[in-house]
């Protein structure tokens, strides 16, 4: 199809949604590194300056493809919650913890998408913002109904106990994206190991 011809087919809605699906296509492709509006333009078969209608520059491209990665996290977060189907805080905790790595297994993309933060332009993403905020207000409601409940020791700080979630489940996940499970002998398939570990963390949380 020529040129024209396919700069036709696009509505104005629709061109930046095919200009981040093929960026990503990019980015699992050849990596961040050659990434550029100029390439994302040839691959939708659009001018060279037609990106610049919807993204002024790489960052805000990069921006939007992590704003689509993030509303898909924040989606598997919420399923594997709604799956764990359990009132218990504690398993509700676990289960956001399931629902990233598992997110981050089956999406590696858009896993080093959202995990670029020198690429993305967070702090003036108000959509970024509150997708991160109201997974990390979950988690927050789960610490607290855990420590309210008894399921959780109340010596524990809540801050301590939402960072350490955090950065087990992301490391997690980054170690097995950069490919160091392989170097720490990792025996069980990424999942499981995953799984394990995060149930490990959860167990040390509990009132004794």
């Amino acid at each position: 199809m020529a040129d024209s011809e396919t700069r036709d087919s696009y509505h104005h809605g629709n061109l930046a949604e095919a200009l981040i699906s093929a960026a990503i296509e990019l980015v699992e492709e050849r990596g961040f590194e050659q990434l550029s509006l100029r390439e994302v333009a040839k691959r939708v078969g659009v001018s060279p300056g037609a990106p610049f209608r919807h993204f002024k520059t790489k960052a805000a491209l990069v921006t939007a493809m992590a704003e689509q990665a993030m509303v898909r996290f924040r989606a598997a977060v919420d399923q594997a919650v709604a799956s764990a189907q359990t009132d218990d805080p504690i398993l509700g905790l676990e289960a956001i913890g399931r629902g990233y790595v598992s997110w981050a297994l089956n999406n590696p993309t858009h896993f080093r998408i959202i995990s670029s933060r020198s690429l993305v332009d967070f702090s003036n993403s108000p959509q970024l913002q509150a997708d991160n905020d109201a997974v990390r207000e979950l988690m927050i409601e789960f610490i607290i109904r855990g420590q309210s409940s008894g399921r959780i020791s109340p010596d524990l700080s809540v801050d301590a106990i939402l960072l350490s979630s955090r950065a087990l489940a992301y490391g997690l996940a980054r170690m097995w994206s950069d490919g160091h499970f392989r170097e720490w002998h990792v025996k069980d398939d990424p999942e499981s190991a995953m799984h394990s570990s995060l149930n490990m963390f959860i167990r040390s949380l509990e009132s004794r």
